[in-house]
C-alpha cells in the first residue's frame, strides 16, 4: 500500500488547469494525473479537451472536462459552483492560459486584440482568484500556480501588448499569496516556463526550429514537482532549458 501511494503522491487532490487542451496546461494536466490528481480540464475547444482526457484515462488517471471560454462573464462562477457542489474544494489551480496580440510597437496595438489580452490573461485570473479562494481554503493547503513570461518585468520592443498583461498578472497573483498567507494555508507561485515548444512561441517566433526548444512536458515535470514538493508563498522561479 505504502508503495502505491509513494507512486501517487497528489491521490486525493483535486486539481484545475486552464487553458488544458493544448501546449503547457495540456502537459500539466497529464502530469498532475500521473501523480494522482483528478484533474479538471479547461479550454474552450471540446474534442482537444477530449483527447488530452482520454490520454490521462489511458494512462490510469482520471480526469473531468469542463469546456468553458473564460472570457464569458458567468462562466468561472458556474465552474466554481460546480466544483463546489462535486469535490468541495480545490487543492491546485494551475493558471495556464493566455492570449498573445500581435507583436506590434505600441503606437498600433490592435484595440480589440489588446482587450481580448487584458479579459483573458488578467480579468479571468482575478475572477479565478475570486471564484475558487474558498474552495481552495478548504483544502488541507492550497496551491496556486501561474504561469508568467519574462516580457511582463522585462519590456521588450513589440511585445508591450502582452507584456503588459502579464506584468499586471504577475501583481495581482502576488498581492493574493500576500492577503491570504497569514489566514490559511493557501500559497502563490509564478514560473516563467521560458523558451518552450508551443503553438504561442511558433506564432511569435515563426522562423524557429521548434526543436531547439524544450518540451511543455519539462514544464509540466516541473509544476507537477512543486506540487508535490511543496513550496513557499510567493515563490518565483524560471524553468532552466535541459541539460
Amino acid at each position: 500500500m505504502a508503495e502505491t501511494d509513494a507512486s501517487k503522491p497528489l491521490a486525493g487532490k483535486v486539481a484545475l488547469v486552464t487553458g488544458a487542451s493544448r501546449g503547457i496546461g495540456a502537459a500539466t494536466a497529464k502530469a498532475l494525473a500521473a501523480h494522482g490528481a483528478h484533474v479538471i480540464l479547461t479550454a474552450r475547444k471540446v474534442r482537444e479537451l477530449e483527447d488530452v482526457e482520454d490520454a490521462i484515462h489511458a494512462d490510469g488517471g482520471t480526469s473531468t472536462i469542463a469546456p468553458m471560454d473564460l472570457a464569458e462573464s458567468d462562466s468561472i462562477a458556474k465552474l466554481s459552483q460546480a466544483v463546489a457542489e462535486r469535490w468541495e474544494k480545490l487543492d491546485i489551480l494551475i493558471i495556464a492560459a493566455a492570449y498573445l496580440p500581435t507583436l506590434t510597437p505600441v503606437t498600433q496595438i490592435d484595440g480589440k486584440q489588446f482587450n481580448q489580452a487584458i479579459t483573458l490573461n488578467l480579468l479571468a485570473t482575478q475572477a479565478l482568484l475570486a471564484a475558487f479562494d474558498p474552495l481552495l481554503k478548504r483544502a488541507e493547503a492550497g496551491r496556486v500556480i501561474g504561469l508568467t513570461s519574462s516580457v511582463g518585468a522585462e519590456p521588450r520592443p513589440f511585445w508591450s501588448a502582452y507584456a503588459s498583461t502579464k506584468a499586471a498578472f504577475d501583481n495581482l497573483l502576488l498581492t493574493y499569496g500576500q492577503e491570504v498567507e497569514r489566514i490559511s494555508e493557501n500559497r502563490v507561485a509564478i514560473l516563467d516556463p521560458g523558451a518552450t515548444r508551443t503553438e504561442m512561441r511558433a506564432r511569435a517566433y515563426p522562423g524557429e526550429d521548434p526543436q531547439t526548444v524544450k518540451s511543455p512536458d519539462v514544464v509540466a515535470d516541473r509544476i507537477a514537482t512543486l506540487c508535490v514538493e511543496d513550496f513557499a508563498n510567493l515563490h518565483r522561479e524560471r524553468v532552466p532549458e535541459p541539460d
